[in-house]
């Protein structure tokens, strides 16, 4: 991304946490998946959506109206030896070179430096309880001011929370962080569609991920969440994960993944029959399932609340159920009841960003928050049925789930995964057996 991106973002921030303020954003540590192996590393996200830094071991600093320097980096310094293991290194050089910091200094002089731009400003922007390592220094240096104010020397008197302002920032999509999310949504559509073509009776659930992951790759992406594979009954587990049974001909398949490239996420579920033709039975629930997502879109415009999609989802699952004859009564009376949740117990969507389920409240003062251009979020209404004697037979195991990416525009929501084949035809033709 642009680092004009980072800077119009710090800016923003700056003004508004004020000429007192001083907010302090650890790098994410490097972390062990066993013995001396480390996992991929992947930066913070509020560090990297302000800074666009990608190395560990740093510290990002803004200290509004600082006249020397108001954006400070600390980081690593060049060492020939790690580097010839791990990689080159940014250095205090590229850091303001490469990523638009003002002035930088090697992470080791972080304790004669920190406190001293601490001790005039009144308040600390921190996301205290999350970098549980980097706690103790941010307290110790506190403290430390603290009793020198009772020598008359100045020093914070305020912790505030980063996300209380930086998590409704990223709320909001700039038109570059829209083209990424275009960009991580048409990456994760043509994996669906590799997968999708390859799942065939008697292959296994891993073999269809490896397809997706292949796709993800190939496009210099990763996996933005494990990825849900699910055949037959494991359609009906919410977060099934262990993607190591073999696909019966005549079951469902339900394929939730999402790739993050750039750091920005996408997230897609779709449900076909393995053997090419859904049976009447899965075809009717699947058609009530995308009846009440084409609803719950249509209602991702300026000036409707977050929960206004649900709603409607809600309503159309609810009608459809009736008609099928798995609930009884009048829809009002059961929707109230909430007789719908033993098939659809989970929400319609979330909100979409650098995370997968990104940060921002969904209540602001206790009401659902009001949707605006550029928030974007997806929209994944879902009807699964497990065995019971009081359901015909030809419902048993059932799940289906269909999810799409959705950008709340000033119009017409845009749906940013809407060419994945979704429709009942479209989904069979795709998936034919030979």
């Amino acid at each position: 991304m642009d680092p004009k991106e980072f800077a119009r973002r710090r800016r923003q921030f700056m003004r508004i946490i004020g000429k007192d303020a001083i907010a302090i954003l650890p790098a994410a540590p490097v972390r062990h998946r066993n013995g001396d192996v480390e996992y991929a590393y992947r930066q913070d996200s509020h560090f990297y959506y302000l800074s666009g830094f990608p190395e560990p071991e740093a510290v990002a600093v803004l200290v509004p109206g600082r006249q020397h320097a108001e954006y400070l980096l600390f980081v690593r310094e060049h060492d020939a030896l790690r580097e010839a293991w791990d990689g080159d290194r940014a250095g205090t050089e590229g850091a303001v070179e490469r990523y638009g910091a003002d002035d930088a200094f090697p992470i080791a002089d972080i304790d004669e430096i920190l406190p001293g731009l601490m001790e005039q400003r009144s308040r600390i922007f921190y996301s205290m309880g999350t970098h549980l390592d980097f706690d103790p220094r941010i307290l110790g240096w506190v403290n430390g001011l603290r009793v020198q104010a009772r020598r008359g020397a100045g020093g914070p008197q305020e912790f505030v929370a980063l996300g209380h302002v930086l998590d409704d920032m990223r709320l909001y999509k700039s038109r570059a962080e829209q083209a990424s999310l275009r960009r991580a949504a048409q990456i994760a559509m043509g994996a669906h569609r590799r997968a999708m073509r390859f799942a065939r009776p008697g292959r296994m659930e891993y073999e269809v991920m490896a397809e997706l992951l292949h796709e993800f790759r190939s496009h210099n992406a990763d996996i933005s969440y494990h990825p849900i594979v699910g055949g037959g009954a494991n359609a009906c587990v919410m977060h099934y994960r262990d993607n190591d049974q073999q696909l019966r001909d005549g079951d469902l398949l339900l394929l939730d993944a999402g790739c993050e490239h750039d750091y920005y996420a996408s997230d897609i579920t779709r449900t076909f029959p393995i053997g090419g033709r859904f049976t009447p039975a899965q075809r009717a629930v699947y058609e009530v399932v995308l009846e009440a997502q084409v609803a719950a879109i249509d209602k991702v415009r300026p000036g409707n609340h977050w929960n206004h999609p649900h709603e409607a989802a809600v309503r159309m699952v609810t009608q459809g159920l009736v008609k099928l004859g798995l609930l009884k009564g009048r829809v009002a009376r059961l929707i109230k009841d909430q007789a719908y949740l033993p098939y659809f117990n989970h929400r319609t969507g979330h909100w979409l960003g650098i995370d997968v389920h990104d940060v921002g409240d969904y209540k602001v003062g206790g009401e659902w928050r009001v949707l605006e251009a550029g928030m974007a979020l997806t929209v994944e209404p879902g009807v699964y049925i497990r065995p019971s004697p009081k359901i015909p037979k030809e419902f048993w195991n059932i799940g289906i789930r269909i999810e799409d990416d959705v950008l709340v525009t000033n119009g017409a929501p845009e749906v940013l995964t809407g060419a994945l084949e979704k429709t009942p035809e479209a989904i069979e033709r795709l998936v034919q057996v030979a």
